[in-house]
């Protein structure tokens, strides 16, 4: 039985000719190639959160192709993101990798490279262990950084500053 045109085929989709051949030219090029199924977003668009993850489970798929594409893109692209997060609010912030703590503060303010003085990091995935700030600082997990310190990615930080 042949699948409707609007159909999506999950199974195998490597095998295709066309996606060799991209992927062939990507690895060539020393780049990389996302393989997104574009009835499979337009599902997902559609799902809540909870149900996205079950849906995709459910197909035996970690991401979605959407992830898949940024977090390529941020590679290819040599970009990185870490956290602030307070009462209001939590933001992610997009540096180069490898930048240092002093320039990643830069991308939040100018002000806060210039009056830099340290930065306090905990890990994303050591906070959502620990479960909050005050616990994750009573593990000792959150630690004080200089301005050469080199950010990693999920970063979670407090920047301590005089202007």
């Amino acid at each position: 039985m042949q699948p409707n045109v609007g159909e999506a085929t999950l199974a195998a989709p490597q095998e295709s000719t066309q996606v060799r051949a991209v992927q062939e030219v990507a690895a060539a090029e020393n780049s990389e190639c996302v393989i997104i199924c574009a009835r499979l977003e337009a599902d997902l668009v559609e799902l809540s959160a909870e149900e996205q993850r079950e849906y995709l489970e459910s197909l035996g798929i970690t991401s979605s192709g959407g992830d898949k594409l940024i977090k390529s893109a941020y590679r290819v692209l040599g970009l990185m993101s870490f956290l602030t997060a307070g009462e209001k609010e939590a933001r992610a912030w997009t540096i180069r990798q490898g930048s240092r703590a002093q320039e990643a503060a830069g991308a939040i303010h100018s002000d806060i490279a210039r009056g830099f003085i340290r930065a306090e990091i905990v890990g994303y995935d050591e906070l959502m262990r620990a479960g909050s700030y005050a616990v994750a600082k009573e593990q000792g997990l959150m630690r004080l950084e200089g301005k050469d310190y080199i950010m990693r990615e999920g970063d979670i930080v407090n920047f301590r500053f005089n202007v």
